[in-house]
């Protein structure tokens, strides 16, 4: 039989459903995105998974082995297949495949998440998979040895199963600061069955001198935003205010992940929203699927509405081996849920909830409903910590890297976002709207403060959306920016002039362009000068998409968007770099006196390939708060750069 057979190590672990349920309890994919998991199960069933539950579904069939049955006569009935409990199945052991290799996340001093994905083997020849109640066991160690023979510095076993997508995520502790690891899990009924190797690292300690930060090393970090497998119509930036729809045929590979795991020195990798698309209108799904079609890039399934639809979406974007390859090469930290196009707390572009109902998207699904789901599946599949057990949505939180930086991530999309849409312009001022919602405002003014008064060199803020003023003549601002919550942006901008915050670096995304700016007050020459920098706060480095479509155009060429890109670096003060037509990353290298941001290229995303270049470098000097001068070396190798007060390539 394939069906495993009672396991001689396992007897005490099924002995027991308090013991079965430690072994559940450790793949943090079952609790999250709740620490606490009774609590949160009472609370948001739809988010938690029961785990005592699953024990007690579990050891029922584990008990007909276990224990024994010689007072009792088990008699042959052939519709039932016999009273012979001898195969019950308790552990899987037909084999297991390690589907979308490793992942590792989160990192802290101590600790960091580590990931994979088993699934279950089917025989040869057949379809039979565990029931519901049969789990997988994984083990999982981690050394400072390239091929894990030497020490390790932990270890462990977890079950997994089909309630939460075959997915394994455990957290290893223990471990030293600031050192790079390598792991490995491995089928715990098989120990030669094993997934590939990952690479990842801990965080040095919060008072580690700037200057031993990754052993006096600069370290660095890549940026990316916003992937896409294929594409179907989306409104562009100029094309907003007419609610004029375009179509993308752009489809992508997944290019810029593989170019950072394979030709830079990047150590953490960051993402800033859109680690998947969630929508596909109903109208377009037939053609969209055949333009991803006609390059092997057909998304499955339809506008994401349910578990199994975002299940489905993030093991298909997690197939693209550029990303498997940078998930395997470093711990990530990533933000944003996933949930839909354009959401903010209480809606999307398609599904609002209201005091009188919902209004549905084609997919047939209320937002909250969405939201729930999407929150389930992010966790499930992404090495991600849940900040708070009270806070089921919270993914706010910082990063202390030594005293040389704090990495600050937040949530500007989904957690107390006002309403977002492109025609309400109106409100943009309003003095009360809220992007991040007050509570998480007040959070990251504090995180400011404590870091400088910690002594942390720099503040580095990943957010979503861009951060700096974009105007362009007759063309309206795109609100679904930190332009559309101006008081906010205001906000942000006094407390780090009135407290003299120094050396913040804002990372932004989502815009599918590059943009790089001075942090000031909005086109205000009596506080700036665009030509010295004097009067900034601090610098913004916005990247573009890995794959997802210009917001310049359809598939624009680099010299057409060099066009538009002259309008916006002369229409804003602020603004000293604008490209708008290679898909790409930036990488950001820091030491205690210099950050540089690289930003790279990628020449064709139609075909799997590693075809890159530099397209520009920027330096920022620790106490500066600004752009270096001459920008960018006084030239890049794309886009329109902003120097001696006019514009020029």
């Amino acid at each position: 039989m394939y069906f495993l057979v009672l396991l001689l190590p396992f007897i005490d672990h099924l002995a027991s459903c308090e013991a079965s349920t430690v072994l559940l309890n450790r793949n943090l994919a079952y609790s999250s995105p709740f620490t606490g998991h009774d609590q949160a199960y009472i609370n948001q069933p739809q988010l938690a998974i029961d785990t005592k539950q699953l024990a007690k579904r579990h050891i029922a069939h584990a008990r007909r082995q276990t224990e024994d049955a010689t007072g009792f006569v088990d008699e042959h009935y052939t519709t039932f297949y016999g009273g012979d409990f001898s195969n019950s199945p308790t552990i899987w052991k037909g084999g297991l495949n390690f589907t979308h290799s490793v992942a590792s996340g989160d990192p802290f001093n101590t600790s960091v998440l580590l990931w994979t994905r088993a699934v279950p083997v089917s025989p040869p020849g057949t379809t039979e998979l565990p029931d519901q109640s049969v789990p997988a066991c994984l083990s999982f160690k981690i050394s400072t040895s390239p091929d894990l023979q030497g020490d390790t510095i932990d270890s462990g076993d977890a079950f997994t199963s089909y309630d939460v997508d075959w997915t394994l995520k455990v957290e290893a502790a223990g471990l030293t600061p600031d050192t790079k690891f390598f792991f490995q899990f491995s089928d715990c009924t098989n120990s030669s069955s094993v997934s590939p190797i990952g690479t990842t690292r801990t965080l040095p300690s919060p008072d580690t001198p700037a200057n031993e930060v990754n052993g006096g090393n600069p370290i660095t970090l890549a940026v990316f935003s916003c992937s896409q497998y294929q594409a179907g119509k989306r409104f562009s930036l100029h094309e907003a205010c007419l609610r004029t729809e375009i179509k993308l045929i752009m489809t992508g590979w997944f290019n810029a992940y593989g170019y950072a795991a394979h030709n830079t020195s990047a150590e953490i990798f960051l993402h800033l929203g859109d680690y998947v698309c969630t929508k596909i209108s109903s109208e377009t799904i037939y053609e969209s699927l055949g333009d991803g079609a006609s390059i092997g890039r057909q998304t499955l399934g339809r506008e994401l509405a349910t578990v199994h639809d975002y299940r489905q979406r993030l093991n298909q974007y997690r197939t693209d081996q550029g990303l498997l390859a940078a998930h395997q090469s470093g711990p990530w930290v990533t933000d944003d849920h996933e949930v839909a196009d354009q959401s903010w707390k209480a809606g999307t572009a398609d599904s609002n909830d209201s005091t009188i109902g919902c209004a549905f998207s084609p997919s047939g699904a209320c937002f909250t409903d969405r939201k729930l789901a999407a929150v389930r599946a992010y966790h499930e599949w992404l090495p991600i910590r849940q900040v708070t057990v009270n806070d089921k949505l919270r993914i706010w939180r910082n990063f202390e890297i030594g005293k040389l930086l704090d990495l600050t991530m937040l949530d500007t999309r989904q957690y107390d976002r006002d309403i977002t849409d492109a025609i309400i312009n109106t409100l943009a001022a309003f003095p009360n709207r809220s992007l991040m919602g007050f509570e998480q405002e007040k959070w990251f003014f504090n995180t400011l403060s404590q870091s400088q008064n910690r002594g942390a060199i720099w503040r580095v803020v990943g957010q979503q959306i861009v951060f700096t003023q974009l105007n362009e003549s007759g063309v309206c601002q795109p609100n679904d920016a930190w332009d559309g919550y101006r008081a906010n942006r205001e906000r942000v901008l006094n407390y780090l002039y009135e407290n003299e915050i120094n050396n913040t670096i804002v990372l932004s995304g989502d815009s599918h362009a590059n943009w790089v700016s001075d942090l000031a007050h909005p086109n205000d020459s009596t506080t700036y000068n665009p030509l010295s920098g004097q009067g900034a706060i601090g610098v913004e480095f916005a990247g573009t998409a890995v794959t997802s479509g210009s917001s310049f155009g359809t598939n624009i060429a680099p010299a057409a968007a060099d066009v538009k890109s002259q309008e916006y670096v002369a229409a804003n003060l602020d603004l000293q770099w604008s490209e708008g037509s290679y898909r790409g990353f930036f990488t950001l290298t820091i030491d205690p006196n210099t950050l540089n941001a690289t930003y790279y290229a990628m020449r064709n995303i139609t075909f799997a390939n590693l075809d890159g270049f530099a397209s520009a470098n920027f330096v920022v000097k620790a106490g500066e708060n600004k752009l270096s001068r001459p920008v960018a070396g006084g030239s890049t190798l794309a886009g329109v750069l902003k120097f001696n007060g006019s514009e020029s390539h």
